[in-house]
């Protein structure tokens, strides 16, 4: 009886330290982010996962987990472009929420077409990275790479005109 009385316990005390809740995961402060073309009438439209050199702008929306004031900064990066070295920050942008504001729109415009390639957008929360989204930007024909023209034939000037000249 009183081994039983122990097992019972014991196996209580087991039950008890494995059905421990989980621990939730820390909070980025983040809770949701998306990247959207524009809608038509100059603003976010749905959320898209690629974009085309002629997307302009390209918007950034982020929800936040709060409605706490915070420092939101995105940087958007060159992550495989050609033409530009990898990790280069393309377009920067910083917004200080108000008190009760937990949304924040970003656009990202370059000056003339985007060029084709893999891009990244970091976002930081009051000086710390939280969250970050890769996107590609497609070329014409949906290359994500830039494109290089090159001639296949060789032009070959003309040979020079004969003239005969009558002789006497």
């Amino acid at each position: 009886m009183k081994s039983v009385f122990l097992l019972t316990i014991f196996v209580l005390c087991c039950y008890a330290a494995f059905a421990q809740a989980p621990q939730p995961s820390p909070s980025t402060g983040i809770e949701e982010v998306y990247l959207a073309r524009d809608n038509g009438e100059g603003k976010a439209g749905d959320q898209v996962t690629e974009f085309k050199v002629t997307d302009i702008p390209i918007y950034c929306v982020v929800l936040l987990d709060s409605t706490a004031v915070r420092v939101v900064k995105m940087n958007f990066v060159a992550v495989n472009v050609s033409g530009v070295k990898p990790e280069t920050k393309v377009v920067t942008a910083s917004y200080t929420t108000k008190d009760g504001q937990n949304r924040v729109f970003f656009t990202g415009r370059p000056y003339e077409k985007w060029t084709p390639g893999r891009y990244r957008v970091d976002l930081f929360l009051d000086g710390k990275i939280a969250k970050n989204v890769e996107f590609d930007i497609k070329g014409v024909g949906g290359s994500t790479t830039a494109s290089k023209f090159q001639a296949n034939e060789t032009i070959k000037p003309k040979p020079p005109k004969r003239t005969v000249k009558n002789q006497p």
